[in-house]
């Protein structure tokens, strides 16, 4: 079956991909994403929210959004910055 995946992690891509029948979200975001915790995205089929378990179907959008960027600073316990005089 053909899926077109969305990976927004980094620089991003968008590409279609042949998937094996009865392939689940799980299975392919592991393939996808080489050991990352799938707790650190916000993963989509169709635009919606999606369970784990869900088998994709030919034709599905899935996309992989990352909710936590290394390296970016928490704006909650950032600390204000001095204005220069």
């Amino acid at each position: 079956m053909k899926v077109l995946v969305i990976n927004n992690d980094g620089g991003g891509f968008a590409d279609y991909m042949e998937l094996d029948e009865n392939t689940t979200v799980t299975q392919l975001f592991q393939k996808q994403t080489a050991g990352a915790n799938s707790g650190d995205y916000l993963i989509r089929v169709n635009r919606q929210p999606c369970a784990a378990d869900q088998v994709l179907q030919d034709g599905d959008r899935i996309s992989f959004t990352p909710t936590k960027i290394e390296g970016a600073e928490s704006q909650r316990y950032a600390l204000p910055r001095q204005l220069s005089q």
